[in-house]
């Protein structure tokens, strides 16, 4: 699996403002089926690992404080 290089070349994004992972959440990490998103314990906030994403969409669903934006391609939408 191709690991991130750039957080902001990946299509999950994560607000740190919104971000509760300092609070102990890690609902975004727990649901998404290929494992790619983890925590970051020096800043506290959820982030895209792994460049690889079905756009299934639980991570933003479920995300208690709406921190979590998928960015769907154009031609998936």
């Amino acid at each position: 699996m191709p690991v991130a290089t750039q957080r902001s070349s990946v299509p999950v994004s994560v607000d740190a403002e919104k971000c509760i992972a300092h609070k102990g959440c890690t609902v975004c990490v727990d649901v998404c089926p290929l494992d790619v998103l983890a925590i970051d314990l020096s800043k506290g906030t959820a982030y895209m690992k792994f460049d690889e994403c079905w756009y299934c969409m639980p991570c933003e669903q479920d995300c208690p404080t709406g921190a979590v934006h998928v960015d769907i391609p154009y031609l998936l939408r």
